[in-house]
């Protein structure tokens, strides 16, 4: 938390009046996120009192309310109840990201075939970083899932979030937090992508198979093709039925 010569500042000192013109609310959570954002009011912190923060930025309890709430659906905040209770800093997670994106992505009209492209270009481009720093436990546990999967699918119980949990996996042997969370983040669509293609999963577990033998033997360069090879079949086969433009949600 941001302090002064006199100590940290109080959360109470952070907040300022907010202008009547325009959407109050909306105004709240903007001041309220800007803060979070820098570091003012870091993870863990507890909000002031509401009536504190209602003489702090002028506005009514009920607006109040209004951007508290909005910011617990966006996971910023978390309102407990009970006498230790109150609004308190969250970071936010992987699936409060997914569930901002898949909204922009339903509103925006995207189709299955912009969110396999965009896939393609990420997902390549993490493979070095893949074979540059996946470890023996990587590779241990992305040959477990192979297994999985390939039990899965002779039993007739393989999905699209088996398939997905591997390239997922494959992620994170990037050791990059980051990475992880921003494909986590299009968890929902990604699989709404894959639903709308042809599903090989012998093909698909086969594939996943060659690109953990070729990161174990050393070798990006046939791990990228082995990916690119893999991906582009799904972007091939990407709502056969319906024009490539077709939205992703519609239908679904």
């Amino acid at each position: 938390m941001a302090s002064s010569a006199g100590g940290p500042v109080s959360p109470e000192n952070v907040f300022s009046p907010v202008p009547s013109a325009g959407r109050t609310s909306a105004m709240i959570v903007r001041q309220i996120r800007t803060l979070i954002r820098t570091g003012e009011l870091p993870v863990g912190t507890r909000l002031p009192a509401e009536r504190v923060l209602c003489d702090r930025m002028g506005v009514s309890r009920l607006t109040l309310r209004e951007a508290l709430r909005a910011l617990e659906v966006n996971g910023l905040i978390e309102i407990r109840a009970g006498a230790h209770g109150g609004a308190f800093v969250t970071a936010p997670t992987a699936g409060s990201a997914a569930a901002g994106i898949t909204d922009l992505l339903s509103i925006s009209g995207l189709s299955a075939a912009d969110v396999t492209e965009a896939r393609i270009a990420f997902e390549l481009g993490i493979v070095p970083l893949i074979a540059e720093r996946a470890t023996a436990q990587d590779l241990a546990e992305l040959r477990a899932l192979c297994d999985e999967a390939e039990a899965a699918r002779e039993e007739g119980s393989y999905t699209v979030a088996m398939s997905f949990g591997f390239h997922l996996r494959a992620a994170a042997a990037s050791h990059n937090p980051a990475v992880v969370l921003l494909l986590d983040s299009f968890r929902e669509a990604i699989l709404m992508s894959m639903r709308q293609a042809h599903h090989e999963g012998k093909q698909g577990v086969a594939e996943h198979r060659a690109f953990v033998d070729a990161i174990e033997r050393g070798e990006p360069g046939v791990a990228r093709k082995v990916m690119g090879d893999h991906l582009q079949r799904t972007a091939d086969a990407v709502a056969p039925s319906a024009p490539a433009s077709a939205p992703l949600w519609r239908g679904c």
